[in-house]
């Protein structure tokens, strides 16, 4: 296997740009570039209540690096114009962050470099090394704290001694209370100079509540290293986060700094053993595929008791929409292929669903309705319906409900885990199956969706939203099939629902995307109905399928720039045979959305909307990217087959690729590696 490629050095201030995003599907970090600026931190599980909104979303948590230095008593926090960030590296092959600079203070020029990295093998873990070198003797001095300025909430607990203990693990920990109440936040905390250090601890400073400081002799050109180690947990993992973070705080140190950073390298070595290899492409699509990969796996873990947001564990101060509750991109786009690269986390964020059935069935009761309707935004903790004010795609946007089911169906598929397929989809794919025959309206042609929406997401609802039709006919055949495996005998309704569900048809042959479809309407150039025929497989002659492709190919212009569905265009070019064609909307449907430092695929493309922030990284793009790689171009489908006949036509890849070449994916609980070059089927063989 070659190495992954890691984005390029960036140098000087960060400007418009977003920060560095560090994650373990747990805890994500925004570090900046200063090294002694604090960044932002988020916790999965940890939420609190929006002070304007008043709905429940994802909290920002204690930034676990305070730093602040001072060079013969004078304090960086005191002049903060004497650091001058000199570059940073984000090494994907690794997860970890290094970060430069120099400190200029009195008549000394110090070089600051930290390397940071949150630990997928503990995951309540992150940590921080920081060498500081001094060009003449002089005397350092080093604070360490939890930085909670600007955070809502409030400080629930602070404690610097372990109860009943005669020593103290780490510095101390504190308790963080979110908005509202609605969850608290554990951070056990630790720091570690040379030894002969002087050691103090002050509290109620100005800068945290509580500041430890050790102050280090420095010689002329001799290193010096300061470790920072901390556990962060949130209530819902434990009831008692702060005491637990001491546990998994005194875990870590017993374990040490390079073991953990050893093991760290050791999990992220076997994930790239799932590296999607181009063969033929040009560089910089590998640059990206390998971006896409590191991103999405950084941002999911099976210790994630949340799922994740469409931003992963990231936020930015200039965004915050979402409120990082769990939405439709995540089931639609990111579970089929975390099935097969990290079906651990896969199962992590199919549980977040699975905890939240009471929720989904009292959410269909709300609505007069029967069995499961997901929430359009499901808060991370109740799981219940969040969106803010009148939330229109609480009520409107039945498709979310579609892509959940079927995320358990394609899971269950790709892993062959028969109790999870009996124990946790069984009871989703029915529960949505009796959802589906409340929902629709019988009419004398078959079944309709009426008053509704779909991924274009317009003002006006409409009838027979294409995508929901072919989501639910889909999702049906998969509630049958489950039936049947099962020795059940399904509700006569679904099949009958089934057979009477169409989506409606243009005059030229193509699946239009609603009744009463025109081109010239509110966006009228989204896709939706070729996100029917792949990834969701809808059956269709292929005189439709062409037609159909033709179709909403030919508006690209009028719809990339926008998020989800852009990053599919290449695929579905493929599908039609046009190589060139997916080559360049691969291009414009994703590789343009990847701008700025660390290979951020942004939401939106920026130079179609100048004037929006740069919000990242954005999962339904990343994950819609990898799914056309590893399915959308090899032409491999999961089903309930064996593996070898997953492969549903020869491979189609764009313009100048070879070949697509996995070396290890998990399928049905082995070890496989896929081969896709181009023009033939794609194989699936044990590693």
């Amino acid at each position: 296997m070659h190495a992954p490629v890691s984005p390029p050095t960036v140098k000087g201030p960060l400007g418009r740009d977003l920060p560095a995003y560090i994650s373990n599907g747990l805890i994500g970090l925004r570090l900046r570039e200063t090294i002694v600026q604090s960044g932002m931190a988020l916790v999965s599980g940890f939420a609190g209540v929006h002070p304007e909104r008043g709905i429940e979303g994802i909290a920002q948590a204690p930034f676990p690096f305070g730093v602040d230095l001072a060079v013969d008593g004078v304090w960086v926090s005191d002049a903060p114009h004497a650091v001058e960030p000199v570059d940073q590296v984000h090494d994907f092959e690794t997860g970890e962050l290094v970060t430069r600079a120099i400190l200029r203070l009195g008549d000394r020029v110090l070089s600051l470099r930290t390397v940071a990295f949150c630990s997928r093998t503990q995951p309540t873990i992150v940590a921080q090394e920081l060498v500081v070198e001094a060009d003449g003797p002089c005397r350092l001095e080093w604070r360490s704290f939890v930085d909670v300025k600007g955070l809502r909430g409030r400080l629930a607990d602070l404690r610097l001694d372990t109860p009943g203990e005669a020593e103290t693990v780490g510095d101390g920990v504190l308790c963080w209370e979110g908005n509202g109440g609605s969850g608290r936040c554990g951070v056990a905390f630790a720091s570690r100079a040379p030894e002969g250090s002087d050691r103090s601890q002050a509290l109620s400073h100005p800068l945290a509540p509580a500041v430890v400081t050790h102050a280090v002799p420095l010689a002329t050109g001799k290193p010096r290293r300061l470790l920072q180690v901390v556990s962060l947990v949130p209530s819902v993992l434990h009831r008692q986060p702060d005491y637990e973070a001491v546990r998994m705080l005194a875990r870590a140190l017993e374990t040490g700094f390079d073991r953990l950073r050893a093991d760290n390298r050791a999990c992220w070595k076997d994930l790239w053993l799932g590296r999607i290899r181009l063969i033929g492409a040009e560089p910089r699509w590998q640059a990206l595929a390998d971006a896409a990969f590191y991103y999405l796996n950084a941002s999911v873990h099976g210790a994630s008791p949340c799922s994740t947001s469409i931003f992963g564990l990231a936020s930015w101060h200039d965004y915050h929409y979402y409120y990082g509750h769990v939405m439709w991109d995540i089931d639609a786009f990111a579970i089929e292929p975390l099935s097969l690269l990290q079906p651990q986390a896969a199962r992590a964020l199919l549980d977040f669903r699975s905890r939240g059935l009471v929720a989904a069935r009292n959410n269909a009761k709300l609505m007069g309705r029967e069995g499961l309707q997901f929430p359009w935004e499901a808060a991370p903790l109740t799981y219940e319906e969040a969106a803010p004010g009148g939330g229109s795609g609480a009520w409107r946007e039945d498709h979310v409900t579609l892509h959940v089911a079927r995320a358990f169906a394609q899971y269950a598929a790709a892993t062959g885990d028969a109790r999870f397929a009996d124990e946790e989809a069984w009871p989703v794919l029915a529960g949505v199956a009796d959802w589906i025959a409340s929902r629709v309206t019988s009419r004398d042609e078959g079944y309709a969706f009426l008053h509704h929406g779909g991924p274009a997401e317009r003002v006006e609802p409409v009838d027979n939203d294409a995508l929901t039709i072919m989501a639910a006919k889909v999702v049906l055949g998969q509630a049958l099939a489950a039936a049947r495996v099962k020795g059940l005998h399904p509700r006569e309704a679904w099949g009958r629902i089934a057979g009477g569900l169409a989506p409606p048809m243009r005059s030229d042959g193509a699946i239009a995307a609603h009744d009463g479809f025109v081109v010239t309407e509110e966006k009228g150039a989204t896709p939706s109905p070729l996100m029917g025929l792949y990834p969701y497989g809808y059956p269709v002659d292929p005189d439709t399928e062409r037609r159909t492709l033709a179709f909403y190919l030919g508006r690209w212009e009028d719809y990339v720039g926008s998020p989800m569905l852009s990053a599919l265009y290449g695929a579905w070019a493929a599908m039609a045979g046009d190589r060139r064609l997916a080559l360049k909307l691969l291009d414009e449907g994703y590789g343009r959305y990847v701008v700025g430092r660390f290979h951020q695929t942004l939401e939106y493309r920026l130079d179609k909307m100048p004037d929006g922030a740069p919000a990242g990284p954005f999962f339904a793009n990343i994950a819609g990217f990898l799914s056309s790689l590893l399915f959308g171009f090899t032409g491999l489908r999961i089903g309930s087959g064996e593996p070898e006949s997953w492969s549903s036509r020869p491979a189609i890849l764009p313009a100048g690729w070879q070949a697509i070449e996995v070396d290890r994916l998990w399928v049905r609980g082995r070890a496989m590696r896929l081969r896709a070059r181009h023009g033939e089927p794609a194989t699936l063989d044990d590693a």
